[in-house]
């Protein structure tokens, strides 16, 4: 059965392919396109291993940047050089459309960010008079933690599945037992609850059944959609954290 999660950061392929220069640090201007397509091809298996419903426009990106790495690999003859120098000059680079419109994207992408930040410090201000608020303060860690999105959490779940079910010892009993993903969220909960409230993404997934990973990460992205945990990172490919939120 497809489960499909709609969160706020996951947009398109064209913000995956922004996530993935970002991370990797590359010139969006000069994309490796063999690394950045191996990474987007593992999220979408991802996305399917764990019973994502994957848009379309997510499989024409795929399709794209493979056509796209296709023609790089194609050899380019160098045959009268001299004379043919101005035309290979000219010769349209294959990823230049495709950098156009993550260009494009970016722009409008920061856009809409800035004025987000405008909204919410907007919303800030009240016309009222000074009053004492020090009772609702509360301390701080002084470490600055990153915005967990849905593409961190895909990756972390690449881990998972290399070390829990990849190399969990084959058995030769069949088992089947299916949890409802309301069951595994209070059970979540209860975990959390019980050490605090904090609790490493990791250490959620005790199991190495493919199941019991696929329900867990499903019951994660629903307790993370009404609001019930929080998801921190400290820098890119650092272990993510899950923080259970006050009712």
């Amino acid at each position: 059965m497809q489960y499909s999660v709609k969160l706020d950061g996951f947009e398109g392929p064209l913000d995956l392919l922004l996530h993935l220069i970002q991370t990797y640090e590359v010139d969006i201007y000069d994309i490796p396109v063999a690394i950045i397509t191996e990474q987007y091809l593992q999220y979408i298996h991802t996305m399917k291993e764990l019973k994502l419903d994957v848009a379309s426009e997510f499989l024409v990106m795929a399709a794209t940047l493979l056509a796209i790495k296709s023609k790089m690999l194609l050899p380019k003859h160098e045959e009268e050089l001299f004379e043919n120098q101005m035309e290979l000059e000219m010769e349209e680079d294959p990823r230049d459309d495709l950098v156009r419109r993550l260009v494009e994207y970016r722009k409008y992408k920061h856009a809409a960010d800035e004025l987000k930040e405008r909204e919410s410090a907007r919303s800030l201000i009240y016309t009222r008079q000074p009053a004492d608020l020090s009772q609702f303060e509360k301390e701080e860690s002084a470490k600055q933690v990153t915005n967990v999105t849905l593409y961190d959490m895909l990756q972390a779940m690449q881990k998972v599945f290399q070390e829990k079910v990849t190399r969990a010892p084959r058995q030769t009993t069949i088992e089947r037992q299916e949890i409802p993903i309301e069951r595994r969220m209070e059970q979540i909960k209860s975990s959390l609850l019980s050490v605090g409230g904090r609790k490493r993404f990791t250490d959620l997934f005790d199991k190495s059944t493919k199941e019991h990973v696929v329900v867990t990460f499903l019951a994660i992205l629903e307790l993370m959609k009404v609001k019930s945990i929080n998801c921190e990172q400290q820098d890119h490919f650092s272990e993510i954290y899950i923080t259970m939120l006050e009712e």
